[in-house]
């Protein structure tokens, strides 16, 4: 068993929306992606989303209110609620990490 490293994962693709599983543990995935631009409004029925950010700015839009993240912060969207990745303009692009799937 090795090690994950997280920045040497991400330096591996350049797509942003293409989730990447870097790990399991119990009956979960553990997925990075870099995200770009907006994405659309969703939710998640069956599972918690947990955002991590490594590098950059991530700000999670929800209908009842945004939550803004910069690296090393970390925010869980519960089951059920709808939210998206609203763009921060003249940022570079964040990373997520960790989908529960």
């Amino acid at each position: 068993m090795d090690a994950v490293n997280i920045g040497s994962m991400l330096a591996r693709f350049s797509e942003p929306w293409a989730p990447k599983k870097i790990a399991e543990i119990n009956d979960y995935d553990v997925k990075i992606v870099k995200v770009l631009g907006d994405f659309t409004w969703h939710s998640h029925a069956d599972t918690d989303e947990l955002f991590l950010v490594i590098d950059g700015r991530l700000t999670i839009q929800m209908r009842d209110g945004d939550v803004a993240l910069g690296p090393g912060e970390l925010f869980v969207v519960p089951r059920g609620t709808e939210h998206r990745r609203r763009r921060r303009r003249g940022r570079r692009p964040a990373a997520r990490a960790s989908r529960r799937g």
